[in-house]
């Protein structure tokens, strides 16, 4: 419930702080007094797009802030996914907006964004505006009111699972079915490229393991002479290290039984001509190894031109990589040669998620029908006090494809008399009944939503007496229903019935315009009553007018 409301240096408002109540409120006021910048205001906090022209002229930013009472509405769970501070007893909204344009927003002093005003203040305000009545002519609104009723969140979300489901299952049909088309088109080219890469029996690895071959071949004559040379410097009879290593080890054995320290010594050098004759052994052996071939050059430089030339042409850096489009490729084909057998497959099981989707969605469109009776009978006996005795009211259901919301495409019909064919509302009802058919539903499924605060701006644009006192009576039923309405209204007939009734007006200053809004205590109410009903010029008959509305608005109350 909406308690306080503080508005700073917005348009024609100076600085606002009034407070409000719960059960149904009233707000009067001139044309042009501003009444809809109140509204404005409002709408900042549910998350409207800011607009710098709304800062009052030759200010720097506007505040708006409100102050909210949640202890009814078990709301705690959105505080805590969104980590802001919660307070039953006083939450508090607020909107910054400056003259460049930016703006910020607070809930509780923690920022958050658009969105997150925007989820809450939805939660929390309903405000019904006159081009709110253009609602009726969509049928996504007619849908959610029969939703709301039928109280159907259950089978909606089970609907809504197998058709998720029939969608992928759909997707993955028409992906693997223009994939095959599109390899059909293109499948002598890759037979052509599979045969290529699978005729040159590629090996991971090979590209490098040949490189390494090529390299040595090409160099055959300077690693032998090399190899040669280190042989002859270990090897040589009476100068070679392998030699002379020999004849130092034996010397030093010579002395060791007189000469103990040099063993360890002795030892090592032994050790080292082990290695020295094991070196000259291995490169002996890999000297008798080194022979030029140019032939085997020729067929390893040969394999690698093939390796490279298929790596260019299929933008490979690797055999690895090669070996992997040919695999890439083999499953391609397979797909060409299985693909009807998997094709099927995959239509059997769209088909099958189809029909549990279609199982659901019947399963939806039974519970929206049971509901929509009840919107019927419940619509027809609110018009009838509101001066449509003859009104005719139905909900038509017709099947279209499967879609978010279940299959059902539905019609509200209205007819405002017996004799006239029903036809869809938009077409038919005059401004007055849109607005009181629109009261209607408002009233109905309120209490399904549970909405903190409903205002209504002008909803009785198109009606007075009577039907003005009805339509007054409901909302002050929703406002007595632990419920805050406020409306925003020119008719005497609704803002009698109003248990608080505040008035905005406007006076010209040194600085311009500046408008205001204030609780009206009973006397003050007396003289707006008699004002709406008689004009400037208050006479004595409009003030008694005036007292009697009030009067009979407390005799209501008391019935009530």
């Amino acid at each position: 419930m909406l308690k306080q409301l503080y508005i700073k240096n917005f348009t024609l408002i100076d600085e606002l702080n009034i407070d409000f109540h719960p059960g149904f409120s009233v707000i009067t006021g001139e044309t042009g007094a501003g009444k809809s910048i109140i509204l404005g205001a409002l709408q900042l906090l549910l998350g409207q797009r800011a607009d710098s022209k709304q800062i009052k002229s030759g200010c720097s930013k506007c505040i708006v802030e409100a102050h909210f009472d949640l202890s009814n509405y078990h709301m705690e769970p959105f505080f805590n996914d969104n980590e802001i501070d919660y307070d039953a007893n006083d939450c508090i909204i607020r909107r910054e907006v400056k003259s460049d344009g930016k703006s910020r927003g607070f809930i509780n002093d923690t920022p958050v964004s658009l969105a997150v005003m925007r989820n809450l203040g939805n939660q929390l305000i309903d405000i019904h505006s006159q081009h709110q009545n253009l609602l009726l002519q969509k049928e996504d609104f007619q849908l959610e009111v029969v939703d709301i009723i039928a109280k159907d969140q259950q089978e909606l979300g089970a609907y809504q699972e197998t058709y998720h489901h029939w969608l992928t299952a759909k997707k993955a049909y028409e992906d693997f079915e223009a994939e095959c088309q599109k390899n059909k088109e293109n499948e002598d080219y890759l037979r052509f490229q599979f045969n290529e890469l699978d005729n040159a029996k590629l090996k991971e690895g090979e590209d490098e393991e040949l490189e390494q071959q090529s390299n040595t071949l090409s160099h055959a004559e300077d690693i032998k002479s090399a190899l040669y040379d280190a042989a002859s410097a270990l090897s040589a009879d009476e100068t070679g290290s392998e030699s002379l290593t020999r004849k130092a080890s034996d010397r030093l054995n010579d002395i060791a039984d007189v000469f103990p320290d040099i063993q360890e010594t002795a030892k090592r050098l032994e050790s080292a001509y082990i290695e020295l004759k094991d070196i000259a052994s291995d490169i002996d052996r890999r000297l008798s190894d080194i022979d030029f071939d140019p032939q085997q050059l020729a067929e390893i430089n040969e394999r690698l031109d093939l390796i490279y030339a298929l790596e260019q042409k299929f933008h490979a850096a690797s055999v690895k990589e090669l070996i992997d489009r040919r695999e890439e490729i083999k499953q391609q084909l397979d797909s060409i040669d299985n693909g009807d057998e998997r094709l099927a497959e995959l239509q059997q099981a769209a088909d099958q998620a189809y029909v549990l989707c279609k199982q659901a969605a019947d399963k939806l469109t039974a519970t929206r029908q049971r509901a929509a009776k009840v919107v019927e009978s419940e619509m027809k006996r609110r018009l009838v006090p509101l001066g449509i005795p003859k009104v005719q009211f139905a909900i038509t259901f017709a099947q279209r494809e499967c879609s978010p919301t279940g299959r059902d495409k539905i019609a509200f019909l209205f007819s405002a008399n017996s004799s006239t064919p029903l036809n869809p509302i938009a077409q038919v009802a005059s401004g007055g009944e849109i607005a009181r058919v629109m009261l209607s539903l408002k009233a109905m499924i309120s209490g399904a939503v549970k909405l903190p605060t409903i205002i209504f701006d002008e909803i009785d644009t198109g009606v007075s007496g009577r039907v003005a006192e009805k339509m007054a009576q409901i909302m002050r039923e929703m406002g007595d229903n632990h419920r805050q309405v406020i409306s925003i209204t020119h008719l005497p007939q609704i803002a009698a019935m109003g248990t608080t009734h505040y008035k905005v007006s406007k006076e010209e200053t040194a600085n311009g315009t500046v408008s205001h809004m204030t609780m009206l205590t009973d006397e003050q109410r007396v003289n707006e009553l008699a004002q709406m009903l008689s004009g400037s010029d208050i006479t004595q008959a409009a003030i008694a007018n005036a007292k009697a509305l009030l009067e009979q608005s407390k005799a209501t109350t008391k019935q009530d």
